[in-house]
């Protein structure tokens, strides 16, 4: 029997062999079924035949509704009447079209379906559409005309990602600004795109792009899959935006949501053509137990055609570099993965996993990096299934990246229920390097789902009330000294400890105050905290800038060093008695004293005959700190008796501070 690279690499998985070897093979047959003499990128064409578009002679629009009986197009242009001359023909195959001359409809114009089915009729907003909008006052959903004379000249479309690990800014374009309203694309360009910049990372992450219906799902609840959302802006708006991003040098990607979709039935896929199983499971499989909503059927073919053709059409249309796919565990299990620990390699390979998602997602990794073989292919996943992150030709599913959903956690468990003086510095290390040698993670202490109602960012957890009360520097507090201290070393050291790739949520780098709420009925439908408050970490009377001024030269210090392009780590030394952490990556060395009370004189590092520099520490004044310590002196590491013997390196460790050293040229004299 074949035994996969991936199972070579790995000994452990040889008991599940089996099970990469069925998975290739159903991936080769439904390649077979789709294809048919077809590529893939053929294949995930259904955006360019399905959907509204302007022809030399006029209109054409197009549906896939195969249980419908008839279809009529409504709207602006006909004052919403089923109209004859507006009715859609059966073209077979669950096909229908419509043929309109030119001056029939217009740019601008609001239009939806009106569907028949066997004992039911409904609105329906376009499956395909590329845009909908929501009346402001009724809150209706509409599809909309949207053919501008002229499409938008894109001024960077040779943009190439570069071959840099990511290091990724998390961003939701409404909250994005100050003021407490939905924020725009054009904002977000104007405003945040600088910032992003100047704090060093090079991909911007979007949330909530593909239209939804609720603006408080953060963008999880998709009802138009082909649709931005035009809750921040026009189409065009969002090309700009991304153009520019790309003119300087930052790659974008998005947050695609092919795990589940919005329930509802007029603006979503709910019951389109009058039956949930057009897109959907029908009973039970069909439906997503916690966050009420419906879930693909990714052994119909025809759903396959739409999820693919989705992902080569932000790929193309918008010119996005690559996709954080959300939700991937719940999609891989038939359980959704809820209430599992997976905690041995037999909890993963269970009838409970779901053989048609796995070809799904190998498809979709395929169709991506084909599409562009620059692009990023992330993938949320809470079960550490092996594979997941590994090439397809080893047998794995493809994703460049998954994310270390684990480390947040461990921070988050650290800072609740262990004193300071009692965190693990050798536990610490463990769990920020722990991911499997074949597979790249993206590593990062806290992202918007630890910021959300109901959860604490990090820094409420370390402040508390005295975020409110302390962070004016002519304040002195020894709760937010503590609190300024940590927040630093936990980025710090996760971003150095990072598996490839690192991520940060817009605004967590300045220690952003309170939480995430969207507007709702329970708060009043405020906007209160659905922003983000930029000024106070410009407020030089204040400490967040601090914080903002830490993240960003560590951030640079990181990319300039292309640290995360190195996956070795060289341990040192995790000293539990004192609390000292020290490991090399490249020629950079870390030092962390977790102590909260011991500080050190001339604590010995041991390490080879060399000579050392500090380029960044947590205590420097600049940052909050205490400027314990002199970054301007050359550390050289001495031997403990004559030369020939141990070498250390003596350097002054103050209490909660981290320093990374620079190996300079050295020419011992040994």
């Amino acid at each position: 029997m074949e035994t996969p690279e991936i199972v070579k690499n790995d000994p452990f998985l040889a008991p599940f062999s089996t099970d990469f070897l069925r998975w290739k093979e159903k991936l080769k047959v439904k390649e077979a079924e789709i294809l048919d003499r077809k590529s893939l990128v053929d294949f995930a064409s259904g955006h360019l035949f399905f959907g509204l578009f302007r022809t030399d002679s006029g209109w054409i629009i197009r549906e896939w509704a195969p249980n419908a009986t008839d279809i009529y197009l409504t709207g602006s242009f006909n004052d919403w009447h089923e109209r004859s001359d507006f009715r859609f023909k059966n073209i077979g195959n669950g096909c229908w079209e419509l043929y309109l001359d030119a001056n029939r409809i217009n740019h601008g114009d609001l239009y939806a379906l009106s569907v028949y089915w066997n004992g039911g009729q409904g609105k329906r907003i376009p499956a395909w559409t590329r845009r909908a909008v929501q009346d402001d006052h009724t809150k209706i959903f509409n599809a909309q005309v949207w053919a501008p004379e002229v499409d938008y000249n894109w001024q960077n479309s040779g943009f190439v990602r570069q071959a840099e690990a990511p290091i990724i800014y998390e961003a939701h374009i409404g909250m994005s600004g100050e003021e407490p309203r939905v924020h725009t694309y054009n904002e977000f360009r104007t405003d945040i795109l600088p910032r992003i910049k100047s704090a060093g990372y090079n991909t911007v992450q979007f949330m909530a792009i593909p239209e939804h219906p609720y603006y408080g799902s953060f963008g999880y609840h998709v009802s138009s899959f082909f649709a931005a959302s035009s809750r921040f802006g026009t189409p065009e708006e969002l090309k700009h935006l991304i153009d520019e991003a790309h003119g300087m040098g930052i790659s974008v990607i998005m947050d695609i949501v092919h795990s589940h979709a919005v329930k509802n039935v007029v603006e979503g896929l709910g019951s389109y053509d009058g039956t949930r199983y057009q897109f959907f499971h029908d009973g039970a499989r069909g439906e997503h137990p916690a966050w009420d909503s419906y879930c693909f059927n990714y052994n119909k073919n025809e759903v396959l055609h739409f999820l693919l053709s989705n992902i080569r059409f932000w790929l193309e249309e918008y010119k996005f570099d690559g996709f954080r796919f959300d939700g991937v565990t719940s999609m891989l299990y038939f359980d959704h993965g809820l209430g599992k620990a997976f905690t041995s390699y037999a909890d993963y390979f269970t009838p409970n996993i779901d053989d048609d998602a796995i070809v799904y997602f190998k498809l979709a990794n395929q169709l991506i990096h084909h599409l562009n073989p620059h692009s990023l292919s992330i993938a949320e996943d809470m079960s550490g299934l092996p594979g997941l992150a590994a090439p397809l030709e080893t047998g794995g599913l493809g994703f460049d990246y998954r994310m270390s959903m684990g480390v947040p956690d461990y921070w988050i468990k650290l800072i609740k229920d262990q004193k300071d003086e009692d965190w693990n510095v050798g536990q610490i290390f463990h769990e920020l390097t722990s991911h499997r040698a074949d597979e790249k993670v993206v590593s990062y202490a806290e992202s918007h789902d630890q910021a959300m109602v109901g959860d604490k960012t990090i820094i409420f957890r370390l402040l508390d009330k005295e975020m409110y009360f302390s962070m004016r520097k002519d304040q002195p507090n020894l709760t937010v000294d503590r609190g300024i201290a940590l927040h630093k070393m936990i980025r710090l050291a996760t971003l150095s400890c990072a598996g490839g790739a690192y991520l940060n949520f817009m605004g967590n780098e300045f220690g952003h105050p309170e939480w995430i709420d969207f507007p709702r009925e329970g708060n009043g439908w405020s906007y209160q905290h659905a922003r983000r408050i930029w000024s106070i970490a410009e407020n030089p009377e204040l400490r967040f800038h601090w914080l903002l001024d830490f993240d960003r030269d560590m951030i640079n210090l990181v990319k300039n060093e292309r640290l995360l392009e190195e996956s070795h780590i060289e341990w040192i030394t995790d000293n539990q008695s004192d609390q000292v952490l020290a490991f090399r990556r490249k020629d950079l060395l870390f030092i962390f004293n977790f102590s909260p009370y011991k500080s050190f004189e001339g604590y010995g590092i041991q390490i080879e005959p060399s000579k050392f520099n500090i380029i960044l520490q947590t205590d420097a004044h600049a940052y909050g700190g205490f400027n314990r310590i002199d970054d301007r002196m050359t550390y050289y590491a001495i031997p403990e008796g004559g030369l020939g013997s141990t070498h250390y390196l003596k350097i002054y460790l103050p209490a909660r501070t981290a320093i990374v050293l620079k190996k300079q040229p050295y020419k011992s004299v040994r």
